[in-house]
C-alpha cells in the first residue's frame, strides 16, 4: 500500500495541530450528492480497488476505530487505521470523519491525517465539500486534502486550486508556512507532489502560474529534482529569478549537499559571489547533520554575515548534540556577532546532557548578549540544578523581557518541585512583576509567559 501523502501531510497538520479539531459546536453535516456530482475528478483509477481489493488482508482487520483504539502499540494502530480506512469507499470515509470528534486530540490528529488523505485519494471533491463543513478545523483538512488528491491526480488537483483560490488563501501562513526547505501553500504542495511522478510536467504548470505561488510551486519542484538529480535542478534554477532563483540555489545546495558534499561545494563556486554564501551555509547545515567536525572546517571560507552566522548556528547545534565542550571550544575561534544564537543551541544541548558542565562553561562566561542567550536556554533546558539557583541565574539577564521570561521559567520549574519555598521566593522577588506572582501564586503560570504583565513582556529578541 503506497500513500505518500502521510509524512508531509502529518507535518502540515501537526505544525496547525491546535486548530485541527472539528470543533464542539456539532458534527458537520453530510456532504449532498448534489455537490459532488458535479465532478471533474474523482480520482477513478484510486477508487477502483478500493472497497473490495484488499479485503482479503486478513481476518483480524479491525471493523471499526474503536477496535483500533483498544490494540497495544501505536505503531500496530496507525498501521490499522491505514487498512481501515484503505477498505472503506467515500460514503463509508465520511461517516468515519462524523466521529473523529469523539477521539483524544492526539489520536485525532493521526485518524483525520490517514482518513482525509484517504478520502482524497478515492473522492477529493466529496472530502473538500466536507472540509467546509468544519469550521476552523477544516482549514487544516484541506492541505491533506490537496496533497492527497495531487499524489494521485495532479492534473485535476491542480485544477481545483485554480478554480477555488480562496479555500487555499490562508495555507502557508501559519507556522509551518514558507521557510528555506519546505512549507509554503497549495502551489508548493501540488508541485511536490506532481514532480515526484513527472517532473517535466510539474514545472510546466508551475511556469503557467504567477507571484508567490510561481515561486514556490517552482521551488518545490527544484527541491525534488535536487533529491534525485541535482544536476538537472540545476538547469532548472537558472531560468529563475529573483529571491525564487536565490532560494532554489538553496534548497539544491541543501540536498546535494547531504548527497556528496564534495560535488555540491564545487557547484557552489561557480555561482555568482553574492548567492554563493547563502547556498554554502544551507550546504553546510546539511553537513553537520553527518559530520560536523569537517562541517566546521568549511566555515572559515565564507565572508562573514547573516550566511556565516547562520551556518556557524548549525555546526555548534549539529555538533553540540555529540561533543559540547569540543563545540564549544570551536565556537570560542568564531566571530562575536554569531555567538548569540549559536550559545542557544550550545547550551541547550549541553544542558539536557551534563548540567553541571554547561552550568560551569555558563558561569565563566563574560556578561553581554551571548551569555544572556546561554542562560535562557540553560534555564529551559537543565534538569537537575538547584531551583533557588536556577532562578538567581534568570536574574542575571540584561535584556528586560528576555528575563522576565527566563525567570517565570524558573519559577514554574521550581513551583513543581518545592511549591511553599517558591512561593516564598517568588513573593519577596523584585523582579517578577505583581501580575505574574499573583499567577504563580495561584498555580496559573502558563498564561503569564507572553502578554502584558506576564513573563513576556516585549523582549526585543524574543523567540528567535
Amino acid at each position: 500500500m503506497k500513500n505518500p501523502w502521510i509524512l508531509p501531510a502529518a507535518a502540515l497538520l501537526i505544525g496547525g495541530a491546535g486548530g485541527f479539531v472539528a470543533g464542539k459546536n456539532g458534527t458537520p453535516a453530510a456532504a449532498t450528492p448534489s455537490e459532488t456530482a458535479s465532478s471533474t475528478s474523482r480520482s477513478s483509477r484510486a477508487s477502483a480497488g478500493t472497497s473490495g481489493g484488499e479485503s482479503g488482508r486478513g481476518g483480524n482487520r479491525a471493523k471499526s476505530i474503536e477496535d483500533i483504539r483498544t490494540k497495544p502499540g501505536q505503531l500496530g494502530r496507525i498501521q490499522a487505521l491505514l487498512d481501515f480506512y484503505q477498505n472503506l469507499d467515500p460514503t463509508q470515509l465520511e461517516a468515519e470523519a462524523a466521529k473523529l470528534e469523539n477521539l483524544p486530540i492526539n489520536e485525532r490528529i493521526m485518524a483525520s491525517i490517514l482518513l482525509f488523505g484517504r478520502w482524497a485519494e478515492t473522492d477529493p471533491l466529496a472530502a473538500m465539500a466536507y472540509s467546509d463543513k468544519m469550521g476552523m478545523a477544516g482549514m487544516f483538512a484541506k492541505p491533506t486534502i490537496l496533497q492527497g488528491w495531487a499524489s494521485t491526480d495532479p492534473e485535476n488537483a491542480a485544477k481545483y486550486f485554480a478554480e477555488h483560490p480562496r479555500e487555499f488563501a490562508m495555507m502557508g501562513m501559519g507556522p509551518m508556512g514558507g521557510g528555506r526547505n519546505g512549507g509554503g501553500g497549495g502551489a508548493s504542495l501540488i508541485a511536490a507532489e506532481w514532480a515526484k511522478s513527472s517532473p517535466e510536467a510539474a514545472l510546466a504548470w508551475a511556469q503557467t502560474l504567477k507571484g508567490n505561488d510561481k515561486d514556490q510551486a517552482m521551488n518545490s519542484v527544484v527541491r525534488e529534482l535536487a533529491m534525485t538529480n541535482p544536476q538537472k535542478a540545476v538547469q532548472l534554477a537558472t531560468t529563475m529569478e529573483g529571491d525564487a532563483k536565490t532560494n532554489a540555489y538553496e534548497s539544491i545546495a541543501s540536498q546535494w549537499g547531504a548527497k556528496n558534499f564534495t560535488e555540491a561545494e564545487a557547484w557552489i563556486k561557480t555561482l555568482p559571489a553574492d548567492q554563493q554564501d547563502a547556498a554554502m551555509a544551507s550546504a553546510i547545515r546539511s553537513l553537520a547533520n553527518q559530520d560536523p567536525q569537517t562541517a566546521s572546517t568549511k566555515i572559515a571560507a565564507m565572508t562573514d554575515g547573516d550566511s556565516k552566522n547562520r551556518a556557524i548556528g548549525e555546526v555548534v547545534d549539529s555538533w553540540s548534540r555529540e561533543n559540547p565542550a569540543k563545540a564549544a571550544a570551536w565556537l570560542a575561534t568564531q566571530n562575536a556577532e554569531a555567538s548569540g544564537r549559536a550559545m542557544r543551541e550550545l547550551m541547550g544541548n549541553w544542558a539536557r546532557q551534563d548540567d553541571a558542565g554547561a552550568l560551569s562553561y555558563l558561569t565563566s562566561q563574560p556578561a553581554g548578549e551571548a551569555r544572556d542567550q546561554a542562560t535562557q536556554a540553560y534555564v529551559w533546558s537543565n534538569r537537575s540544578s538547584d531551583p533557588k539557583s536556577v532562578i538567581s541565574l534568570a536574574e542575571t539577564i540584561t535584556d528586560e523581557g528576555d528575563r522576565q521570561r527566563a525567570v517565570g521559567v524558573a519559577a514554574m520549574q521550581w513551583m513543581q518541585t518545592d511549591p511553599e519555598a517558591a512561593k516564598s521566593y517568588i513573593q519577596s522577588s523584585t523582579t517578577i512583576s505583581d501580575e505574574a506572582k499573583q499567577r504563580l501564586q495561584e498555580g496559573g503560570g502558563r498564561g503569564g509567559f507572553g502578554g502584558r504583565g506576564g513573563f513576556g513582556g516585549g523582549g526585543r529578541r524574543g523567540g528567535n
